[in-house]
C-alpha cells in the first residue's frame, strides 16, 4: 500500500533517529511493551496517545521537575503521538481493506 513506506520513514525518524531520549524508550512509549517506558512518562505517554486536548503546561512542567528536558519531552510526545497514529491508520486502513473484500465477494 503506498502510505507504508511512508509510515515506516516517519516511524524510523521520529523512534531510531539520534535523540536525547534513548530509541527503547521512544519505541515502549510508541509501540509498548510499556513496562520499559519510565514510570515517570507512563502517564504523560498515555495522555498524549489517548487524550492529547487534555495535556497541560502542567504535565510538562512535572516532567521537567522529574528532570526530563525538553528535547527529551517533545521526543517522548513526537514518540506517544506517532504510537497513537500508526494504530489509527493500521486500524483505518484494516476497515477499509475489509470493505474491498466484502465487495468483491457480493459481486
Amino acid at each position: 500500500m503506498r502510505y507504508r513506506e511512508f509510515v515506516e520513514r516517519v516511524k524510523a525518524s521520529v523512534l531510531d533517529a539520534s535523540a536525547h531520549t534513548p530509541a527503547a524508550v521512544r519505541r515502549a512509549v510508541a509501540f509498548g511493551p510499556g513496562t520499559q517506558v519510565p514510570e515517570a512518562l507512563r502517564a504523560y505517554a498515555d495522555k498524549v496517545a489517548l487524550h492529547a486536548y487534555r495535556v497541560t503546561d502542567a504535565d510538562v512542567e512535572q516532567l521537567a521537575r522529574a528532570g526530563y528536558s525538553e528535547d527529551q519531552i517533545f521526543e517522548v510526545t513526537a514518540a506517544a503521538a506517532l504510537g497513537a497514529a500508526v494504530r489509527r491508520l493500521e486500524r483505518g486502513l484494516d476497515v477499509l481493506e475489509d470493505a474491498r473484500k466484502a465487495r468483491r465477494v457480493s459481486r
